[in-house]
């Protein structure tokens, strides 16, 4: 008989292959839960980004803790997003205790949920993917920047600080305005009659209930990101709440300080290439 932590878990936006994926801080994460169920809800790997000279042991290591949990029992589900979309090729991909799929609906004890990434309701992708993806390589080239920042604050004792999260945050804020990604959703799932609509793609993790006079409400969740805020979605006992990363779980100043260097190296390798 499995031991489930979670009846549901959601992780979404990890990049792994770019500079910028807290790989490291979700492999401490994935180690501490073992869930029914583990949804992957899109841009897992980053294969717009992926670079074959970087990708260290650390992103490894989170395709190997997946597959731990696997083994364990755990029913993983990975949706596809726009920075894997390249392996839509594959959806509908079953073998054993994994899907790969464009979309999820579960019937959970509280109400139906709809699983997808979010993409397909954000026009800057849908209209101009050429545009989106060059978006993405300067967003890249800040994450670059701010990893440099990171290691020199905590060379001399100082918090680190996230400049891309600032940057995005105004950026992600715009966009959220104009097309009202959110509000969108949660009408999208009420007409389909899920009570639970689930999303990743603009790294803003949340939790919003919508009521609307007449009609059931619909709750908007969003697992947030591992590049800047470190956030998951967890379902237990018929209660969602959102995860946040604990610094203090992870490992300590100078082993940090090595890993970031051994970063570094690499970073400089490539750019001499």
């Amino acid at each position: 008989m499995h031991d489930f932590t979670h009846d549901v878990v959601v992780i979404s936006d990890v990049h792994l292959g770019t500079y910028g994926s807290a790989a490291r801080e979700l492999v401490v994460y994935l180690k501490t839960i073992k869930p029914k169920i583990l949804v992957l809800n899109g841009d897992i790997i980053d294969i717009w980004q992926f670079n074959k000279k970087y990708f260290p042991e650390s992103h490894l290591k989170v395709i190997r803790e997946v597959i731990r949990l696997m083994s364990h029992g755990t029913k993983v589900y990975y949706i596809l997003g726009n920075h894997d979309e390249a392996l839509r090729r594959f959806s509908k991909f079953n073998m054993g205790n994994f899907v790969m799929d464009n979309k999820l609906v579960l019937d959970l004890p509280t109400g139906k949920a709809w699983f997808f990434h979010g993409d397909v309701f954000d026009n800057s992708i849908r209209y101009s993917k050429w545009v989106a993806k060059l978006g993405g390589k300067g967003y890249d080239f800040l994450i670059l920047l701010n990893t440099m920042v990171n290691w020199f604050l905590l060379k001399v004792g100082r918090e680190r600080v996230s400049i891309s999260k600032r940057v995005k945050d105004k950026v992600k804020g715009v966009i959220a305005y104009i097309n009202d990604f959110e509000s969108n959703v949660m009408e999208i799932a009420r007409q389909k009659g899920f009570r639970y609509v689930i999303c990743g793609h603009i790294h803003q993790p949340a939790i919003k209930t919508c009521f609307k006079e007449g009609e059931p409400e619909v709750v908007y969740l969003n697992s947030g990101d591992w590049v800047e805020n470190h956030t998951a979605l967890e379902y237990t006992n018929g209660t969602w709440s959102l995860y946040q990363f604990d610094a203090k779980l992870s490992t300590s100043n100078e082993e940090r300080l090595n890993s970031i260097n051994i970063d570094l190296s690499m970073i400089v390798e490539d750019q001499e290439a």
